[in-house]
């Protein structure tokens, strides 16, 4: 298939670029990172640099698509001011949908956010009303990060009841790869207190990038959401321990696939999608957090 995946050069967007070329699909990455011209420097698939807020940009780079994979988004709302997270997510998804549905390009992958159900990033207290979340939970966003991925999952649903277009949106949960697992997870490894926001919830970037893959790939019809997350927390802890230690009685505790579950249910993308998560925190770190060791190169 021919696929666009926007926010190519970042975290996910390198992991996910480097699933669908070596899937052997037709790939461009679009991204605003200036293009590399040197000789020798090797970037997986195509490569455009455009801003998706502009209208223009978006349709040119969807022309022509099978499959658009939307990666690109402002990650979090502390970085800049909230009406440029909030225009800048919004706008470039509704341009890149807009022109999906006018070049008629048949799959339109949505990466959302964990966060949409208000847990990270909220001016007020919050709890999530049972663990572990999964799709049906209630979403309550306060800030403009998870606002725009709410506004963008309403855009597939717009989408598909006015075209042919199908969508699936993945709400990842927090996402590392090797150069990041020891200064994010670590003190979560150390100390289960530490993950409040989403109870020791994560993601391998590669894991994730497997699940967009599936989901382009998928010939589900409409549009369905899924949460993509490792089935342990990060640390290993005693899921309910914790969260009784931590939070009392105040939030209801469903059924747990294992002893140290995520604090995401992700039965549904294993089910629909026939998504399952290789790789583990136990990959890159020890039981107290610190980064192992890297076996010396054989000459």
């Amino acid at each position: 298939m021919k696929v666009v995946i926007t926010g190519s050069r970042g975290k996910v967007g390198r992991a996910t670029v480097e699933a669908f070329v070596a899937a052997g699909h037709d790939v461009l990455g679009v991204d605003l990172v200036r293009p590399v011209f040197d000789a020798g420097v090797v970037v997986p698939g195509r490569y455009v640099m455009a801003d998706l807020t502009d209208a223009g940009a978006a349709y040119s780079v969807v022309a022509g698509a099978d499959v658009v994979v939307h990666v690109a988004a402002i990650p979090q709302p502390t970085a800049h001011p909230p009406h440029v997270v909030l225009q800048t997510n919004v706008m470039s998804t509704f341009n890149l949908v807009e022109a999906a549905v006018r070049f008629g390009v048949k799959r339109f992958v949505n990466v959302s956010s964990e966060s949409i159900v208000g847990n990270f990033f909220p001016e007020r207290p919050f709890l999530p009303d049972y663990v572990p979340v999964d799709e049906e939970h209630p979403l309550y966003p306060q800030d403009p990060y998870a606002l725009s991925k709410l506004f963008g999952e309403q855009m597939m649903d717009a989408a598909v009841r006015r075209s042919d277009l199908r969508a699936i949106s993945i709400r990842p949960s927090t996402v590392h790869n090797a150069d990041n697992y020891e200064s994010n997870l670590g003190p979560q490894v150390r100390e289960a207190s530490s993950t409040s926001a989403n109870f020791g919830s994560y993601i391998d970037a590669d894991d994730l990038a497997d699940a967009l893959l599936l989901a382009a790939e998928s010939e589900l019809p409409g549009h369905e959401v899924f949460y993509i997350a490792a089935p342990d927390n990060a640390g290993g802890h005693d899921f309910a321990q914790f969260l009784r230690q931590n939070h009392g009685e105040s939030i209801e505790l469903r059924s747990l696939s294992r002893v140290d579950a995520s604090g995401i249910d992700t039965s549904k993308a294993r089910r629909l999608l026939g998504w399952e998560a290789k790789r583990s925190w136990r990959d890159y770190l020890n039981a107290d957090g610190r980064a192992l060791e890297k076996a010396p190169a054989s000459d």
